[in-house]
């Protein structure tokens, strides 16, 4: 008997029970996305607001900006680039520019960009620096802007 049973069970979802559950399923997995989404867009609304606030109090406080390089996706070399901002990190690889937009410095190496600069794009920054990298350091964005502006000019 307990056969027949296994046996209803499983043809029961090979009918509309299991196209039913593939929708519930499709509509979970959306709802899930868009939870993601939205999550996603409020910390880097956070994120944004600090990196804007960084700029400002910097400007404020007269810290010295330069003209900022950029890394080859290969770490051979670095590029010229037309912004101008601050190093957020020892190793140049992330910065703020005195409009406040937060860049992540690596493009991919051409002798145009050789020649002539490289333009990286501003990117939306992370609340937290690092998070899921190989070598599993990470840091707050607000820790690490914070300690930029405490360095000053000192920063290297």
């Amino acid at each position: 008997m307990a056969g027949r049973g296994a046996a209803r069970t499983l043809a029961g979802v090979g009918g509309d029970d299991g196209l039913e559950w593939r929708e519930r399923q499709r509509r979970a997995v959306r709802a899930h996305a868009a939870a993601d989404a939205r999550q996603r867009a409020a910390e880097q609304g956070q994120a944004a607001e600090l990196v804007a606030r960084f700029a400002a109090e910097a400007l404020r406080r007269g810290l010295r900006t330069e003209r900022l390089t950029a890394a080859g996706y290969d770490g051979r070399g670095r590029y010229r680039t037309r912004i101008t901002g601050w190093y957020v990190d020892r190793a140049r690889s992330r910065a703020v520019d005195t409009e406040g937009r937060f860049y992540l410095l690596t493009v991919p190496p051409s002798l145009r960009s050789r020649l002539f600069g490289a333009d990286p794009e501003p990117a939306p920054a992370p609340l937290v620096v690092g998070r899921g990298g190989r070598d599993g350091e990470s840091v707050p964005l607000a820790t690490l802007l914070n300690l930029r502006l405490e360095a000053g000019d000192d920063w290297r």
